[in-house]
């Protein structure tokens, strides 16, 4: 019997997949907006993100055609594709990810930061 091949997901989970419930094409937006430096394949995409290839295959030209990404070269056979920061919308996104991020870190350190107040008697 064939083993499952485990995915390698990037990232715990993204501020869009937790705000979408772990919706799946929140995971590829995270991945590429977190790490918007690098084009990655859509089997790499996949891996990352920790979705299907079925599934990135189906949602990249979705969202190229939104312009959320940009397919930025063919390596071999393999597309090649990363957050679209010459667009609007995949500017925005982007912003959008990072704002939510930091609700979450001031939320995090705010209860970090009263657990540490000294109790006065």
């Amino acid at each position: 019997m064939a083993r499952k091949k485990e995915l390698e997901k990037a990232l715990e989970s993204g501020p869009l997949e937790r705000l979408f419930a772990g919706n799946a094409t929140a995971k590829i937006l995270d991945f590429l907006s977190t790490f918007r430096e690098f084009d990655y394949s859509e089997s790499d995409i996949a891996r990352y993100s920790g979705v299907s290839i079925r599934h990135a295959q189906r949602e990249l030209p979705k969202l190229e055609r939104l312009k959320l990404i940009k397919m930025t070269r063919i390596s071999g056979k393999s597309k090649m594709y990363r957050m679209d920061a010459e667009s609007q919308t995949g500017m925005t996104a982007s912003k959008f990810g990072l704002a939510l991020a930091s609700i979450e870190v001031d939320s995090v350190l705010a209860k970090e930061k009263q657990k540490e107040k000294p109790l006065t008697a």
